[in-house]
């Protein structure tokens, strides 16, 4: 299935709205793998650079692979200033790098996209011996009630939704399969994070399912999601619970 193009319209919507990731995981991947600025990282599905910038500002070189070239151009044009890193345009199951050359592999909000058997052997030809891969997507806790209105939205005016983030959080099979011997450090890190209302609605937008606005739900999409900012919203304000999951070893 190809999905290179289903964010294509969407590179600066993502690249504003979208949010970063918590500074504990980003310590704990530094701490965990060793990682010095010497090192290479390869930010397979790397979209607009929102994962890479926070490597690059720890001061590793990255190399970012997006095959969708909207998003790329973005973190192109947006990580300009920074000399380690690099661009490349290619797939996660064929990436053109040299083999045996990466220190670190960082998907960020990718991976279900993956063809992961393809990729598992990516991977396998492009890091060094014994280095790892580490998955991590900033995903809604869906025991949240505001989240689980959301999720009813999307449901309803969404043709292509099928869970936040692919519903990838509710297949562990997936992870065990991938990894070497099915064995990985998971890792959770819960959050809240505060969206004013073109922040809320421009986190939805973001999304690969949500209607653009030529599309036909679009205009119901936008109305039920004001309505459920105006439910929920204190001082033009709405706390949307966030929960990092991280998975890391090798393949």
């Amino acid at each position: 299935m190809k999905t290179t193009g289903n964010f294509t319209g969407k590179a600066d919507i993502y690249a504003k709205y979208r949010p970063r990731y918590p500074k504990v995981y980003i310590d704990y991947l530094f701490s965990t793998n060793h990682l010095k600025d010497d090192r290479i990282v390869a930010d397979i599905g790397s979209g607009t650079g929102i994962f890479s910038r926070q490597l690059l500002e720890r001061g590793l070189h990255v190399i970012g692979v997006e095959p969708n070239d909207e998003m790329r151009k973005v973190a192109e044009q947006s990580l300009n200033q920074y000399s380690r890193f690099s661009s490349v345009k290619a797939t996660a199951e064929n990436t053109t790098l040299k083999g045996n050359s990466i220190d670190l592999i960082t998907v960020a909000q990718a991976f279900h996209w993956f063809d992961k058997k393809a990729f598992k052997i990516e991977c396998q030809r492009i890091l060094k011996q014994k280095e790892n891969v580490a998955l991590v997507w900033n995903s809604r806790d869906l025991t949240s009630p505001v989240i689980k209105e959301n999720e009813e939205i999307c449901q309803k005016t969404c043709s292509n939704f099928k869970g936040f983030s692919g519903g990838i959080e509710e297949t562990p099979e997936v992870f065990s399969d991938f990894f070497k011997e099915g064995k990985y450090e998971f890792k959770k890190y819960s959050s809240e994070m505060l969206f004013d209302y073109e922040g809320f609605l421009g986190r939805n937008l973001s999304a690969s399912y949500a209607p653009k606005k030529d599309d036909e739900e679009y205009e119901r999409f936008v109305y039920l999601l004001t309505e459920l900012f105006e439910k929920y919203s204190k001082k033009g304000k709405i706390a949307l619970q966030n929960i990092t999951r991280s998975y890391l070893g090798n393949v």
